[in-house]
């Protein structure tokens, strides 16, 4: 049964300039829909010119707007407001993030819009209780740091969670005082169209946040290049990030907030809490399916105890078994469809060369034929294989997991440190010393210890080690990275000439 009938959704197309949408651009990108690979709408390309009117727009509303000088807690109370608008259009939001998207509409309402509403509220509490510092100087010295917003950020969201990851960039830009550029993916531009409608309903002057429609090589490029770009922050692929940095370099020496690719262990050790039970390999399962392996910091391989490994590895089989694939809309879908027929070209590809090279598939392997054009992938389960195979190495974005075994501590160790990622682990023990051990020598941004996954709140900074990025998002972290520090120092000696 369908949820509801995604050809009656108004899709808002187009950039958004101004505080209106502008649908100018000779060249046109088509966007399908990832269930089904029907048309969805299309977006018009922003060239340099288009990319420099967004700017320019940013840059004078927050020159000549109260936004970046009005009574912090003045700007928090908008920013609450706009959260509020977020979270009441639900009903819009959900159905036009799961036919744009891999969020089945279920998750989008129950998880993503309250999410995102959740991290614009957590980033306003910020505005006025973050401030500079006053330093320990002489007693004829009063010395201290000022914080100011940057003026211009430029924010690239990827297509995964569309919503989610674009609240996370602007949210702490905008309660810092800072005007937003955002360009989403051109895979998923719509949904956040919306998002910034409803900023201009609560309040945020037109202008301090614009959206950018068109693909990384010509809009990306022409955005972080842009002199009036204080600041980028992005979230994607590790190799679309050095690009990034290198344009910045390149174009003004500009600072970038980049969370970039994962390749995210699970560590399992013989006492792990809930092993016999089967939790663990829920667990384990739930980390590589949630929207169909494609997230960053999904658990793509599983490092297991050789005596527990067997056992742990049909219950995970298991639990893939139990995934129905389908539409977004679907009632009782609960396996995403892989965002495009090229990432599922790639993720096949991926598995077919770790089997030409020695690794054995157990379960999975092969697309799923839902009754539609989506491309949708069986989870897969391959073992057998050492640190050299494509499917351990690689980033594969998809519902992928490799099966290593370990004997010891140091054997664990060593397998789980990855050569180029270093973005996220899980570990699974119930001794708590051997735990904390791990947590201190993994070479990761982030540590799970008999979880996997962060929990509904913004406290924890997320952001990798390695080529798996530079700076954090979420935290005071973020707040912090998107003001800029002064000092100031004053003579104030009693001078009687």
């Amino acid at each position: 049964m369908d949820l509801f009938d995604p050809s009656l959704v108004q899709i808002p197309q187009g950039h958004f300039i101004g505080g209106e949408i502008v649908n100018e651009g000779a060249e046109r990108l088509a966007v399908l829909r990832p269930s089904d690979g029907a048309p969805q709408g299309e977006i018009p390309l922003a060239d340099a010119a288009m990319v420099d009117r967004a700017v320019e727009n940013a840059w004078q509303a927050f020159r000549l707007s109260p936004w970046a000088r009005m009574a912090p807690r003045e700007r928090a109370a908008i920013l609450r407001r706009f959260a509020d608008l977020v979270a009441a259009d639900v009903a819009q939001l959900a159905p036009l993030e799961a036919i744009g998207s891999s969020r089945h509409v279920s998750a989008a309402a129950s998880w993503d819009v309250p999410f995102t509403a959740e991290g614009i509220r957590f980033y306003a509490e910020f505005a006025d209780k973050v401030g500079g510092d006053v330093a320990a100087t002489d007693h004829d010295h009063l010395g201290m740091t000022i914080t100011e917003p940057y003026g211009v950020i430029g924010a690239i969201a990827p297509w995964n969670f569309p919503l989610v990851m674009a609240s996370w960039k602007i949210a702490p830009a905008l309660a810092a005082g800072n005007a937003v550029v955002l360009k989403p993916s051109e895979l998923t531009p719509f949904s956040v169209v919306r998002l910034a409608q409803l900023a201009i309903e609560a309040g945020i002057p037109k202008g301090i946040f614009n959206i950018v429609q068109g693909n990384g090589r010509t809009t990306g490029d022409a955005l972080v290049r842009h002199p009036r770009i204080a600041k980028v922050t992005f979230t994607g692929s590790t190799s679309t990030g050095a690009a990034i940095m290198a344009a910045c370099a390149e174009s003004g020496t500009k600072p970038v907030t980049l969370e970039l690719g994962g390749k995210s262990p699970h560590i399992v050790f013989a006492d792990a809490p809930g092993l016999i039970a089967g939790r663990v390999a829920q667990r384990i399962a739930a980390g590589i399916t949630s929207n169909a392996g494609q997230v960053c910091v999904a658990g793509s391989r599983l490092l297991v105890h050789a005596s527990v490994a067997e056992g742990l590895i049909e219950q995970i089989a298991s639990a893939f078994s139990t995934l129905r694939a389908g539409p977004t809309w679907t009632d009782g879908t609960t396996l995403s469809p892989i965002i495009s027929r090229q990432q599922a070209a790639r993720i096949d590809g991926l598995v077919g060369r770790a089997l030409e090279t020695g690794a054995s598939l157990q379960c999975g392997g092969r697309f799923l034929d839902v009754g539609s054009e989506g491309s949708y992938y069986a989870p897969t389960l391959l073992t057998d294989m050492d640190t050299s195979n494509d499917a351990v190495r690689c980033e594969i974005f998809g519902p992928v997991l490799t099966v290593q075994t370990f004997e010891s501590e140091e054997q664990a160790l060593q397998l789980a440190q990855h050569p180029e990622y270093g973005l996220a682990a899980g570990v699974h023990t119930s001794d708590i010393s051997r735990a904390l051990r791990f947590a201190r020598k993994l070479e990761v941004g982030t540590v799970w210890i008999n979880r996997y996954g962060r929990t509904p709140d913004f406290v924890l900074p997320t952001g990798g080690y390695k080529r798996s990025g530079i700076g954090k998002d979420l935290g005071r972290q973020a707040y912090e990275a998107n003001l800029r520090s002064k000092a100031v120092l004053i003579d104030i000696a009693d001078h009687h000439d």
